[in-house]
């Protein structure tokens, strides 16, 4: 975090730092298996940061994702959401909500990937709300990232995938 408590989030252009954390139902999830190789054209990937579940900002974010799915998990593109929250906290916050994507654990050693893209706030020990769209190769494409009360635009995410 820089002066004022302002963090600065990772930048277009950069390597997506790697990661790995188990999703909602216990599995192991790597960013680094999205990348192309040579048997594999990977997958772009929508990697969104929020603060909790179960909170109304976050709610109605990850619902809106659910609710266009085919955009945002197909054959060229996967969303993985990221939070502190434990996966046992994720599971019961994605079956009540209809979530079939990955919900991410950053919950122990915590926020350690939210950190790693620049966008954790150590005083309240939580991610903002980052979206970093990352290419094929691994590097970031796009992001935004909003204050814990703003609600991001996901026009915007589309039109960001649509350039790649």
């Amino acid at each position: 975090m820089g002066a004022a408590g302002a963090v600065e989030a990772l930048a277009v252009g950069a390597e997506a730092p790697d990661f790995t954390l188990k999703d909602n139902h216990g599995r192991t999830v790597r960013l680094s298996d999205f990348r192309s190789g040579p048997e594999d054209d990977g997958k772009n990937v929508v990697l969104l940061f929020y603060p909790f579940a179960f909170t109304g900002v976050c709610t109605g974010e990850l619902c809106a994702l659910r609710d266009e799915l085919p955009t945002f998990v197909n054959d060229d593109t996967q969303l993985l959401a990221v939070s502190t929250d434990s996966i046992h906290t994720l599971r019961i916050f994605a079956e009540q909500e209809g979530l079939e994507y990955p919900l991410l654990s950053d919950f122990w050693p915590h926020g350690r990937t939210s950190r790693a893209y620049g966008i954790f706030d150590e005083d309240k020990g939580c991610a903002l709300r980052g979206t970093f769209i990352i290419d094929k190769a691994g590097i970031v494409r796009w992001t935004v990232v909003n204050g814990l009360p703003d609600a991001r635009d996901l026009d915007d995410y589309v039109k960001a995938l649509a350039a790649l």
